[in-house]
């Protein structure tokens, strides 16, 4: 099998397995299967911060939230300790089915524990393809779920919000820095006076 037909049958699976999102989401006026969404989203912006990426970071990247409906946060209880489980229980699920996807299509066991180890992301800030992933998934956030986010916690005070902004903006390397700064334009306008206050005071 060459590689160019092995990363493609590893990414249709990985649409297979993210096609069975019984949630939805809009997209250009189409409904689409929300992790499905999710999952092009990332590879869009992966292309955008990245113009030749590697196969690995394609497949983590399409992979960051696969079948994460099968997970509910509700299964973890309330509070921030809680949240926190639930994301790493999240990462370590997702990175065992993309390694898994990736050795049935013939991927060799080392890459397959690569992209495991990414979506992890244990090694966040260390290694330059983690650091790529959270990029992709940061920018993913501030373009498409952002202002969701935001209306659905209506009791959030301002103080939380600029912690919110300001961890987010904290996880991202300079790369990410400067896109989402090309992007802040097209953010609603509360939004963006939300960035520009906690960038212009950061978080002691």
């Amino acid at each position: 099998m060459t590689q160019n037909t092995r990363l493609a049958q590893t990414l249709e699976a990985i649409d297979q397995a993210n096609l069975a999102d019984p949630n939805t989401e809009q997209v250009n006026g189409e409904t689409l299967p929300r992790e499905h969404a999710y999952s092009l989203h990332m590879t869009r912006w992966l292309f955008a911060l990245e113009a030749e990426p590697s196969e690995r970071m394609q497949i983590a990247c399409r992979a960051q939230h696969i079948e994460r409906w099968t997970m509910p946060r509700s299964d973890f209880g309330e509070g921030r300790q809680n949240y926190y489980q639930w994301r790493q229980a999240c990462g370590r699920m997702h990175g065992r089915r993309a390694a898994e996807i990736m050795a049935e299509c013939g991927y060799p066991q080392e890459e397959c524990e690569r992209v495991e180890t990414i979506l992890t992301k244990r090694e966040l800030r260390k290694d330059p393809d983690t650091q790529l992933l959270e990029d992709v998934a940061c920018m993913v956030f501030l373009e498409r779920y952002f202002a969701r986010f935001y209306d659905d916690n209506p009791d959030y005070d301002r103080e939380k919000w600029l912690t919110i902004v300001r961890r987010t903006w904290a996880k991202m390397s300079p790369r990410g820095h400067d896109a989402a700064l090309q992007l802040a334009g097209n953010l609603p306008p509360h939004l963006l006076a939300l960035l520009q206050e906690a960038l212009a005071e950061p978080e002691a």
